[in-house]
């Protein structure tokens, strides 16, 4: 296992270099061990995801700052997989932000995004997202930055303007946040090539980009263009709850142990737990 500075050096690689990846979408240790096996060279784990998985709540801000960062701490300990986090709007305001910093750089993340959408949403809102100002959301850019100690961990100035105000706002916010100091802008909702083209006009940094049109997903296309990292969406997450309940409902339905689909055989369990190290371990130690 390396270091968490070391995980960080990594993402660093990638995103000063001239590719475009799709991060796996972890949520637990497994996850990440599965994601690692495989050979996955960045983790996600989303605010969406980990509220489902901690609480089984909707993405909805009810999930607290203490929960997501041992969520996070678990999914390091377990995999080598340098981890980036959606850490939504900071959990409060700037000095929230400073916080959330602090939590999660020692949790061992190697990257997280502060975002500047309105949120939890308030009343009134009727369910409709809304920014704050660019003036607040670069002052938690700035929160981020002084807070942080590892000059290697990677903060990410993230916006949905593009789905929200436009692609004009996009432009000045990431703008605002390039010159706050972040290390990538991480924008929400660009469908279209003409979109992206305009924002990476005006960008020096590396970008990040989530909820992207299906025109876009093409990795050496956005590659060109600056962009680093495109997130795919969390399907792995509702691909497992689904077999969890198509094998509970198996079994509540009467089916035999030994005649359920999808199963994990033994070696691949053995494997993702680890199970010769532990063994090692034992006959060494013990």
């Amino acid at each position: 296992m390396s270091t968490f500075t070391a995980r960080r050096l990594r993402f660093r690689e990638l995103l000063a270099g001239d590719r475009c990846v799709h991060p796996a979408s972890v949520f637990d240790p497994m996850s990440a061990r599965i994601a690692t096996d495989i050979g996955f060279e960045l983790g996600m784990l989303a605010g969406s995801v980990a509220s489902l998985t901690v609480l089984g709540a909707p993405d909805i801000i009810v999930l607290t700052l203490s929960e997501f960062a041992d969520q996070a701490r678990r999914i390091g300990r377990a995999a080598d997989l340098p981890l980036l986090c959606d850490a939504d709007h900071g959990y409060g305001n700037a000095l929230n932000v400073m916080r959330t910093t602090e939590e999660l750089e020692v949790a061992g993340v190697s990257g997280f995004s502060i975002e500047d959408t309105v949120l939890p949403q308030a009343h009134g809102s009727a369910g409709t997202a809304q920014l704050t100002s660019i003036e607040e959301g670069t002052g938690k850019m700035k929160a981020a930055l002084r807070a942080r100690v590892d000059k290697s961990l990677v903060i990410a100035g993230r916006t949905s303007a593009p789905s929200i105000s436009g692609i004009d706002d996009a432009i000045r916010r990431a703008k605002a946040y390039q010159a706050a100091g972040v290390d990538a802008i991480f924008l929400v909702g660009v469908k279209t090539r003409a979109e992206l083209d305009a924002v990476a006009g005006e960008i020096e940094l590396p970008m990040i980009l989530g909820g992207a049109g299906a025109e876009l997903m093409d990795l050496e296309y956005l590659a060109t263009r600056g962009v680093r990292v495109c997130l795919q969406g969390h399907q792995p997450f509702a691909a497992a709850v689904q077999a969890v309940y198509n094998t509970m409902r198996a079994l509540r339905d009467g089916t035999p142990p030994g005649r359920l689909e999808g199963v994990a055989p033994d070696a691949l369990m053995k494997k993702l737990m680890r199970g010769d190290d532990y063994a090692s371990w034992g006959k060494e130690l013990l």
